[in-house]
């Protein structure tokens, strides 16, 4: 069956899923197939493409399994608050180390006076140079001090203005609260990648949080930690207001607002009172369901530590909070009910159950009247400032009236943004960094990629030869080579006589070809490689997908590969949370083929690697001492590049984590030197769309 270039690039998640091309190449650049045209007469091969979504499922399922285990064996107050307290110490492991508290510097750029409440358009910098714009609802006419809200946006354009935003800040300041409702970083009047125009190149809200958190990465850093950092410097500034009671601060969301609170819960003591809404579910719920969030939304480490949304609410207990869903929302409501489950017994043996509650609605994803509505009993019951039961009478204002500043954008006055400090993270970074090399090196590439230990020989399967498919060799049988339990990754030996069996042994030298996204259309396409098997004749030849590319290509999150939210950035996301990042998966695959390989007798392996591939190829090429030779077609010049330049268009998956701390790829390079490395047309930060 024939197939023309759009149907290929349809299979592997290119075109086809409402994206188009003009919103999909600012975060991951065109197809990365390179330019060589795809063979019109073979359909990619991709026979396992739920492999990689059904191992993540596995490892969030034992997360989760160990940690009900974990909350099963609490049977009194001092078991509920010993896991309270090593609840607090492992998400400070998430979100920690803190930036200093520097001035607030805040300002009131001008005031509405409204019916009951007046409206202050505030400026506070949550660090040096790095405005916040926010609305402060002041109510009028009451006894003061009053209780104090902060509240979070989700995702919306015009942010803390947004329709559902605004609706609750006056409802909650109608009913005698001082509300600070504030604008998340690249929403609202903080686009962090604005053009001319003042509008966001690469999109409001999902998009910039993308770009700025998966960049961040390298150096250590996480957006879940920025955004944060947000609220506890809003509640800083609000708690300077004489009009706001310290004894009473409430925090409450919407959506990407109720992942903000939801993780405020866990990190910031200081709040009384909580009713995150339309995000608290379980990462298992997410996972099976194919669901991925933003950057800020995949706190590093969270589940190596254990976590689950429920423990976010579980580190500020017994304090009341109520978490609130919509029964249609793309959240899953019983992962809703699962977590007020669990949070009802550690509430029940702290003498406190009446604390906490949930509330689910008959709505689709979004703060409506009833979400809002369960928030306003939740916070009148504790504070009883008020007996309003129903929302009160509200009127939008105008986007301008909430703008504080003149234009719209903090940006025009030339303040500082996320990139701007990564890139000087990296720099300081790199002045600090002793380039190492030899052993220090590995160790600290072994370090980074968190690989785990495997000893033997993988287990492998040996599936029917393929039919003739345009390979450098007549005939090509495929393998399903285990690298780690619940991985299979396919491995294809190429040979000239017809293959039904095991590898033949042999004591030739062997070459390993690393995919850039499918072995399978690269050996057909790539050139070079061509001339290397014509070189090296009488060496066994063998290809490989890593996993999540090629034969394990997944198929999930809607099949789209590239997409910003697609299945690649989905388990790259996971990854970080599970402290095993994807280049060290992948990576653990060439090492554990490699193993494979020797097995058969091939004493040293040439490495040949193309673009993605070529990152786990040259990290397994370091640290195999049977790789002899090492050719990198297309390599990523440097990790500091994409830290160091605003535009980049790699993807999270190739990023390793904490990675400028202590090394950078040309280090590996250097060491490659040994090994004879050959380097063909590297791509710096924004060739990865050639």
């Amino acid at each position: 069956m024939k197939t023309n270039r759009r149907n290929f690039l349809k299979l592997t998640g290119l075109v086809g899923a409402g994206l188009t091309g003009a919103n999909i190449l600012p975060a991951y650049g065109k197809n990365p197939l390179h330019n060589a045209a795809v063979n019109d007469d073979f359909q990619p091969l991709n026979r396992f493409p739920q492999t990689v979504h059904e191992y993540f499922v596995e490892r969030v399922r034992t997360v989760e399994k160990n940690g009900e285990e974990r909350r099963g064996k609490l049977a009194t107050k001092q078991d509920a608050e010993n896991y309270i307290r090593e609840t607090r110490a492992r998400i400070q492991q998430c979100f920690a180390p803190w930036p200093d508290k520097t001035p607030l510097n805040s300002r009131v750029t001008s005031v509405h006076r409204r019916d009951g409440y007046d409206i202050e358009n505030v400026i506070f910098d949550s660090r040096p140079d790095f405005p916040v714009t926010a609305n402060l609802y002041v109510p009028k006419g009451r006894q003061l001090p009053l209780p104090g809200v902060v509240a979070t946006c989700g995702h919306s354009i015009t942010g803390k203005a947004a329709a559902s935003y605004q609706y609750f800040a006056q409802g909650l300041a109608r009913q005698g609260y001082v509300v600070l409702i504030f604008d998340p970083i690249g929403q609202g009047e903080r686009l962090q990648y604005m053009n001319e125009d003042l509008q966001s190149r690469y999109g409001v809200g999902v998009l910039e949080h993308l770009h700025a958190g998966n960049q961040m990465v390298l150096t250590g850093e996480s957006l879940s930690s920025w955004f944060a950092w947000d609220g506890i410097r809003a509640l800083d500034y609000l708690l300077t207001r004489p009009e706001v009671d310290p004894a009473h601060i409430g925090l409450t969301g919407n959506s990407g607002g109720g992942t903000q609170a939801t993780w405020l819960c866990g990190v910031e003591p200081r709040f009384t009172m909580a009713a995150p809404s339309c995000f608290i579910t379980t990462f298992r719920r997410n996972m099976e369901n194919e669901l991925p969030a933003d950057t800020e939304q995949y706190p590093p480490k969270a589940l190596a530590m254990g976590l689950d949304h429920s423990d976010f609410i579980a580190a500020m207990a017994p304090k009341p909070v109520i978490m609130i869903g919509q029964e249609k929302d793309y959240f899953d409501a019983r992962g809703l009910e699962e977590s007020f489950e669990r949070l009802r017994n550690i509430y029940r043996l702290l003498g406190a159950e009446d604390n906490i509650s949930c509330f689910i609605g008959p709505d689709y994803h979004g703060f409506h009247p009833s979400g809002r509505e369960a928030m306003y009993r939740w916070f009148n019951r504790v504070t009883g400032i008020s007996e309003l039961k129903t929302e009160p009478s509200l009127i939008l204002e105008e986007d301008e009236t909430l703008l504080c500043t003149p234009r719209g954008q903090v940006g025009v006055s030339g303040s500082r943004t996320v990139f701007s400090f990564t890139g000087e993270l990296s720099a300081a970074l790199a002045a600090k960094r002793n380039g190492p090399q030899g052993n220090e090196l590995k160790e600290a590439v072994v370090e980074y990629l968190k690989l785990p230990e495997y000893k033997g020989v993988p287990g492998y399967r040996i599936l029917r030869p393929l039919p003739n498919r345009g390979y450098p060799k007549r005939f090509a049988c495929p393998y399903l080579v285990e690298t780690e339990p619940g991985i299979r990754t396919a491995v294809y030996r190429l040979d000239d006589n017809r293959l039904l069996s095991r590898p033949p042994r042999g004591s030739n030298n062997a070459i390993l070809y690393v995919s850039h996204l499918s072995a399978d259309q690269e050996l057909r396409q790539e050139t070079y490689l061509h001339g290397i098997i014509e070189r090296e004749s009488d060496s066994a030849l063998f290809a490989c997908d890593v996993r999540g590319t090629g034969e394990t290509l997944p198929n999930t999150s809607r099949d789209d590969f590239h997409a910003p939210y697609g299945n690649d950035y989905l388990y790259a996301g996971h990854s970080v949370m599970l402290d095993y990042p994807y280049p060290g998966q992948r990576t653990q695959d060439v090492l554990r083929i490699i193993e494979w390989i020797l097995s058969f007798g091939h004493p040293r392996i040439h490495i040949v690697a193309t673009g993605w591939g070529a990152i786990p190829a040259t990290f397994a090429s370091l640290l195999s001492g049977s790789v002899s030779q090492v050719t990198l077609k297309n390599a990523l010049t440097s990790y500091t590049d994409i830290a160091e330049q605003e535009d980049y268009d790699w993807p999270l998956s190739l990023l390793l984590p904490g990675v400028l701390e202590s090394f950078d790829l040309p280090d590996c390079y250097r060491d490659l030197g040994s090994k004879n490395l050959k380097q063909i047309e590297p791509w710096g930060a924004l060739d990865g769309r050639k």
